[in-house]
């Protein structure tokens, strides 16, 4: 299991458009991912789990892997949300 802990800086946070395009990169890996806020876990590879969390501008998330290709989708995902979906 690997994890890490990201700040969204993101001006919507992760709704609609950034949470598709977070969920399609996430969708990109075998291991199986989390997205953790307040102690609620959800699939990271959902959009109706992502959008559940209600995360906006300015709040820690953590991502979570477990698989083959862990360190690489967190990384990646981690990057995605940091560099604004850019």
């Amino acid at each position: 299991m690997y994890m890490k802990e990201v700040v969204v800086q993101n001006q919507v946070g992760l709704h609609a458009r950034p949470a598709t395009f977070f969920i399609q990169k996430a969708n990109e890996y075998k291991s199986s991912i989390w997205v953790e806020k307040d102690n609620r876990r959800v699939n990271a590879k959902s959009l109706l789990g992502v959008l559940s969390l209600g995360i906006t501008k300015g709040l820690n998330i953590t991502i979570v892997a477990e698989g083959s290709d862990e360190e690489d989708a967190v990384t990646d995902l981690v990057e995605l949300i940091s560099s604004n979906f850019a």
